[in-house]
């Protein structure tokens, strides 16, 4: 009996947590696709992937997230709802792992005029045929629990910043999500 009502109650407490999530991640999505234009500020990106790291590495604290390389301190030409691009593919990467421990490394790339993103884990992978289309509205992984938002909302922010986003194959297994966003004009 006491089993049977602790695992009701956890199956409470998650579907309140997927609903919170789902409420923001609309909230974000119609912010998005109301505002054409965006107030560009200046956002420095180590500040800002650190901060979206530490906020994952609270909620998910079993997972493996870790930096491999330092991530540049540039400023990109983008405002706070950027932020929401890598918490969503941040959380993607551990809810969406099929393994006792979800890995999850993150890496960038500074180019001349651009900055890319990498954040890869050892999930299931993304099939060939979905590569493509997973940043589509209401597009879902064959076992995916989630909304299909999640992605078209950083597909949706990344385009917006006048950037790009993709998903490969991680080796030996996995995915690697890769953002390149516009480095700032006034970017060192």
């Amino acid at each position: 009996m006491v089993l049977a009502l602790l695992f009701i109650i956890d199956t409470i407490l998650k579907s309140a947590d997927h609903a919170v999530e789902l409420t923001q991640t609309a909230r974000e999505l119609a912010k998005a696709m109301l505002s054409a234009q965006f107030e560009e500020q200046r956002v420095n990106l180590q500040t800002l992937v650190k901060s979206e790291v530490a906020e994952v590495q609270d909620s998910y604290p079993d997972a493996v997230v870790e930096m491999q390389t330092r991530i540049p301190s540039v400023p990109i030409p983008a405002n706070e709802m950027i932020s929401s691009v890598f918490r969503n593919l941040l959380k993607n990467a551990i809810q969406h792992n099929d393994k006792q421990v979800a890995e999850v490394d993150i890496s960038a790339t500074k180019h001349e005029d651009t900055v890319t993103v990498q954040i890869a884990d050892n999930g299931p992978g993304v099939p060939d045929d979905q590569k493509r289309t997973i940043f589509g509205k209401g597009e879902r992984g064959l076992n995916s629990s989630g909304t299909g938002i999640g992605l078209y909302l950083v597909d949706t922010l990344v385009s917006v910043h006048g950037g790009s986003v993709w998903v490969e194959d991680n080796h030996p297994e996995g995915s690697v999500f890769s953002v390149e966003l516009p480095l700032s004009e006034m970017s060192e």
